[in-house]
């Protein structure tokens, strides 16, 4: 699976749900890959609270029929590369500056990809915009996400928070959007995996309930090497 995802150029990572496969965690790591054990967790409708008007930010979700999708498109694309550049959820310095420095444009042919997905439901992603803005990092989209859609069942992933945005529940009304807007549309399972326990903590709050561990695969990061 490794050599044929470098022959296509693929990211080299796998995923599988640790209690259907337990004895693939010591073999992947015995590979020298790392392994981040997350925890696996499915929404329950019936649990999930009422969306109310947030103050800091508005979530909307983006229309492939607008004319702003190419530009959405790229700026969730860097607010999600500023974000997990910046793992865990302390805040720090990077904002608007860093996801404006990260906008990469797209080309024809990504954009009909991304357009045709949303138009056929296989895929919807969400954007925080800051209100009222009084510092210049903060301001403008610093939180996205997305869902991708197959038959039934929907996985929210994705979801990212600028640093200079984080702990004010960004992340938690992005998720909601998303949730709520997947099950509007008729699916009958959503899930996802959340990169620790703190986070599973917050998606706990929307009505996610723990199911199982989902396990990510990666090469091990090389240390840069000594300066002589």
């Amino acid at each position: 699976m490794r050599r044929r995802q470098r022959d296509i150029g693929a990211p080299e990572a796998f995923e599988w749900v640790h209690e259907t496969s337990p004895d693939l965690l010591a073999v992947a790591r015995s590979a020298g890959l790392d392994v981040l054990e997350a925890p696996l967790m499915v929404l329950d409708p019936d649990a999930m609270p009422a969306i109310t008007d947030d103050e800091f930010i508005s979530v909307r979700l983006m229309a492939p029929e607008d004319a702003s999708f190419a530009h959405d498109v790229a700026i969730r694309g860097a607010v999600a590369a500023v974000s997990f550049g910046h793992a865990g959820t302390a805040a720090g310095p990077a904002g608007a500056s860093a996801r404006d420095a990260a906008l990469t444009p797209l080309s024809a042919g990504s954009l009909a990809l991304h357009r045709r997905r949303a138009e056929t439901g296989q895929a919807a992603s969400a954007l925080a915009e800051v209100k009222n803005p009084t510092d210049p990092e903060v301001s403008g989209v610093v939180g996205s996400g997305m869902y991708q859609r197959a038959d039934d069942v929907a996985e929210i992933v994705g979801v990212a928070t600028l640093p200079a945005a984080r702990r004010r529940g960004v992340a938690r009304a992005v998720t909601a959007a998303l949730a709520r807007h997947a099950l509007d549309a008729g699916t009958g399972l959503v899930f996802l995996s959340a990169a620790s326990d703190d986070v599973a903590a917050m998606y706990a709050r929307l009505g996610f309930r723990r199911v199982g561990t989902a396990c990510i695969a990666e090469p091990a990061a090389v240390p840069a090497p000594q300066a002589p």
